[in-house]
């Protein structure tokens, strides 16, 4: 376990990439289905109950948010997708954003994609692989809700999974997670561990 993700604080909410916080050091990105538990996902992993913004209410991260690990490393928590009750036109919105950042956001170095472990690698999950595939970024996967299986089930879901991503070239991990249980926490903290260490510096 790490207590340096422990003290993660809000930084800033951005509606459009000119109003984020300055582009350097190093950033990894939450990107997940608007009901797969990023904000929660968080909050666990940084000890903290309510740096995320969660809802019952799937879609509520709508813009980027920033939290700082220390002076040089960031998480974002991107906007979710591809489930809220929201109309198209705040949709395509997220979606712009989100590649706005994507493509233009030099310190992003790697991306953790959370799925529910009962619903994972949707079309939207598998974008992102390829997006990842695309551009060299290092992926890890975390596999949330894991509580809402067996651990045997749980187990055979992510051996699935890395049978199916097993072409992709990219680094790629992938672990099970559960936010209600805080399971898996150091798992996911030697996984960002690696992932900072593995960015190049800006």
């Amino acid at each position: 376990m790490n207590p340096v993700y422990h003290e993660a604080k809000f930084l800033k909410s951005s509606p459009n990439l000119k109003d984020t916080p300055p582009d350097w050091g190093k950033e990894i990105a939450f990107a997940g289905r608007s009901n797969a538990g990023k904000s929660s996902a968080i909050n666990t992993l940084t000890r903290q109950n309510s740096l995320a913004r969660t809802s019952k209410t799937p879609g509520r991260t709508q813009m980027l948010n920033f939290f700082g690990i220390n002076e040089n490393q960031r998480f974002v928590d991107l906007p979710g997708y591809g489930y809220a009750k929201v109309p198209l036109d705040v949709k395509n919105k997220w979606h712009q954003l989100m590649e706005t950042y994507l493509t233009q956001r030099k310190s992003l170095c790697a991306i953790v994609l959370v799925m529910d472990v009962r619903h994972p690698l949707t079309e939207f999950d598998w974008q992102m692989v390829e997006w990842c595939q695309h551009t060299g970024l290092a992926l890890h996967i975390l596999l949330t809700k894991a509580d809402k299986l067996t651990y045997g089930a749980g187990k055979n879901t992510l051996l699935q999974i890395q049978r199916e991503l097993k072409d992709v070239t990219i680094p790629i991990t992938a672990q099970l997670f559960s936010a209600l249980k805080k399971t898996g926490i150091d798992e996911v903290h030697q996984a960002l561990d690696t992932l900072f260490n593995g960015c190049e510096p800006d």
